[in-house]
């Protein structure tokens, strides 16, 4: 394996810390920076565009998704390895659709994550033995439904930003100040989140989000 770049972002610095060491140990293996939260991800990314991201899916500021896709639009040559708790089908989906094409878990972080980094870097996916499973399964539920999709809401990047601050307790103003936008449009976001998640309260969106690893608990 060639030498490698890498930038580690995870919001608990003894993870990430241990994150760094696990990765440093590979002969030419370099983390070029760090970040705490999805902000600073994308300020490290653009500062220093190593090969590898290595990303929490939750992280204060901006979620791992979101941090990805801005990430990738502005470096599209880099590979990102999301790492989260949570596997269920919707999390897997949305990090597929974020660009993202490695998905670890955390419990396999030890035992998968360099592998992780060789094959993106190589230019191949991987998934986790548990997340292949989700991934087959979603798949094959879909087939024998005459091979249509399921029919799983997707959130756009800006609903999944508005949706992760209101689940941190933010009010619809303290959002729109957060994302240079107006209250009318937080309301609008939160309509069609409301509507596509078929939630209407709070505490369910709150719900959502953590099940789907957007906050942590």
């Amino acid at each position: 394996m060639r030498n490698l770049r890498i930038v580690v972002a995870d919001d608990h610095p003894l993870m990430r810390r241990g994150i760094c060491d696990l990765l440093e140990s590979e002969p030419g293996w370099k983390v070029v920076a760090e970040a705490s939260n999805g902000r600073e991800a994308v300020e490290a990314m653009t500062g220093s565009k190593p090969d590898v991201l290595v990303i929490d899916l939750a992280m204060p500021e901006l979620n791992g998704l979101t941090a990805t896709r801005e990430i990738l639009r502005a470096l599209p040559k880099t590979e990102v390895v999301l790492l989260t708790m949570h596997n269920t089908e919707q999390v897997i989906r949305e990090v597929l659709e974020s660009g993202a094409r490695g998905f670890v878990l955390k419990s396999d972080a030890g035992q998968n994550l360099v592998a992780a980094v060789k094959a993106v870097a190589g230019g191949k996916p991987f998934f986790t033995p548990n997340v292949a499973d989700v991934v087959l399964k979603g798949y094959l539920r879909s087939n024998s439904k005459n091979g249509s999709r399921a029919n799983l809401p997707v959130l756009t990047t800006r609903e999944l930003q508005v949706m992760q601050l209101l689940a941190e307790g933010k009010a619809n103003k303290a959002v729109a100040s957060a994302m240079q936008i107006s209250v009318k449009t937080v309301e609008a976001h939160r309509s069609n989140i409301n509507r596509k998640l078929s939630i209407k309260t709070t505490s369910e969106l709150v719900r959502y989000a953590v099940r789907n690893g957007i906050v942590d608990a």
